[in-house]
């Protein structure tokens, strides 16, 4: 039996099943709003990976084809899964150690509203820089700030914008990175020069988002009297034994991330440490979490069992402590590895089909300008994050297939890199099903529709390389490239 010939999609196939997933996928939101994610938006990216299946048999892929690149495609997103499985038994267990708490009572106590967003966004900036890691800064740092936010009475959207905007300077520009070095090695060009080409539009993005930041902190009014913020404070004391060394388990991690050890076992190693605090310093929350007939050695063990899969759960009757606390467990991100497992099935279709190529090789063909190239570079990759539902994806594929046309037009691979990481990096977080939006609405507990106008960085960012390629603002030729070397000339 013959095999039947595999023909090559038209751009009519590659447009169907992304049209049909833009409409499921808006129907979802108007029907179930910002409940979309728990369910609902995981069916109309699978209904739309079985459309673009069909789309492939139809071409002559045979279903263990389009099986196999699902599985790949999957593949790709398990580190991403068990980072995200990692963090939330962090989160449980540091709010048993009391680590939460000491960091949202320590916040409490030193941050006024006038200050707060942009001295968040700053904060998770300078942290992000360091380790390079947006992830590691929202499941450390960021919990702790929305929590301070939470306790103020302040917008727990905004503070996510925040957090998110300072932890996307690092990823973009700190040498600990991946992205960071993923762009550069994808396009052809150096890491230390593109760090330094990426300045122009990073450093004008960071600074007009703490402008805006600073704007709205102006008009922050936090509605918790000084009363109720003494209250509060002394409500997680009474819970929890907090002191000065109840930090200690951030330090560990942040310092484990800046020696660049793996996520995987620096994310556990701190949660780990977690365990030891809770044990050693909080033995009542421990004891209170455990079943009521448990007592004893079992007790302390249950508890900090139960704060790893289970998440913290308080029931302290002041309602805002309880919300502040009542999360965490690798339970919590189930339905967030739903929604990566369900973007990643339909971005393995689109891929495998050759209709993910096809839309690109389009954006390649309607470019008649190096401007216009880039223009088409930086829909593509937001596309590709939208498509995919993966961040490493959106700057590896479009990388690959613009990297000769960028050569043949007589551009500098530092023109790709760049853009690769103003458009892939930074738009990737605000995707609901991405894997970056989808981790950061699980961790920080608010919803990427939320956060999506405040996240400045991750907005302006794309806008201000969009208008360079307009300008025609730094952008470098090809002879100003030393093969040899891959820097930049000196003038």
């Amino acid at each position: 039996m013959t095999q039947q010939a595999v023909k090559k999609p038209t751009l009519v196939d590659a447009a169907i099943p992304v049209a049909c997933l833009i409409v499921m996928l808006s129907t979802s939101v108007y029907l179930f709003g910002s409940d979309s994610s728990y369910g609902a938006n995981q069916i109309a990216l699978i209904l739309a990976a079985c459309i673009a299946s069909v789309v492939g048999l139809k071409n002559g892929h045979s279903w263990k084809s389009i099986q196999d690149g699902i599985v790949d495609s999957i593949m790709m997103a398990m580190v991403a899964v068990l980072i995200l499985l990692a963090v939330g038994m962090l989160i449980g267990t540091w709010i048993l150690a009391g680590t939460v708490p000491a960091m949202i009572n320590y916040g409490l106590a030193l941050l006024s509203p006038a200050v707060f967003y942009p001295a968040t966004c700053l904060i998770c900036a300078i942290v992000a820089l360091s380790i390079g890691s947006s992830w590691t800064v929202a499941g450390t740092i960021g919990i702790g700030l929305i929590g301070v936010a939470q306790g103020m009475g302040l917008s727990v959207e905004i503070t996510a914008g925040a957090i998110i905007s300072g932890a996307y300077l690092g990823d973009k520009l700190s040498p600990l990175s991946d992205t960071t070095n993923l762009a550069p090695s994808v396009a052809g060009s150096e890491l230390f020069p593109h760090i330094q080409n990426l300045m122009w539009t990073t450093v004008p993005s960071f600074v007009i988002s703490l402008i805006l930041f600073s704007i709205l902190a102006l008009g922050a009014d936090s509605n918790v009297t000084e009363t109720e913020l003494a209250t509060l404070r002394g409500t997680l004391q009474d819970q929890f034994h907090i002191a000065w060394y109840m930090l200690l388990p951030v330090v560990v991690l942040l310092a484990l991330a800046f020696k660049k050890v793996p996520a995987i076992p620096t994310i556990v190693i701190g949660g780990l440490t977690g365990v030891l605090f809770a044990l050693l310093f909080q033995g009542e929350a421990v004891a209170r979490l455990a079943e009521q007939n448990r007592s004893g050695v079992l007790a302390q063990v249950q508890g900090v069992w139960m704060a790893s899969f289970n998440g913290y759960v308080s029931n302290t009757g002041n309602e805002m402590i309880d919300s502040l606390l009542t999360r965490g467990g690798m339970s919590s991100m189930l339905n967030t590895i739903w929604l990566v497992m369900s973007a990643m099935t339909f971005g393995g279709v689109m891929e495998k089909t050759g209709l993910l190529t096809r839309l690109v090789a389009m954006m390649v063909a309607s470019a008649h300008s190096a401007g216009g190239l880039i223009r088409s570079l930086i829909v593509t990759c937001i596309g590709t994050n939208v498509v995919t539902g993966d961040q490493y994806i959106s700057i590896v594929l479009p990388g690959r297939m613009f990297q000769k046309e960028f050569q043949k037009r007589g551009l500098h691979p530092l023109n790709l890199s760049r853009n690769l990481e103003d458009s892939g990096t930074v738009t990737s977080v605000l995707i609901p099903w991405n894997t970056c939006g989808a981790f950061m609405a699980a961790t920080l507990g608010v919803a990427t529709g939320a956060y999506f106008w405040f996240a400045f960085f991750n907005l302006i960012n794309p806008l201000i390389a969009l208008l360079y390629s307009y300008i025609n603002f730094k952008i470098i030729p090809l002879e100003d490239f030393d093969v040899s070397s891959a820097e930049l000339k000196k003038p």
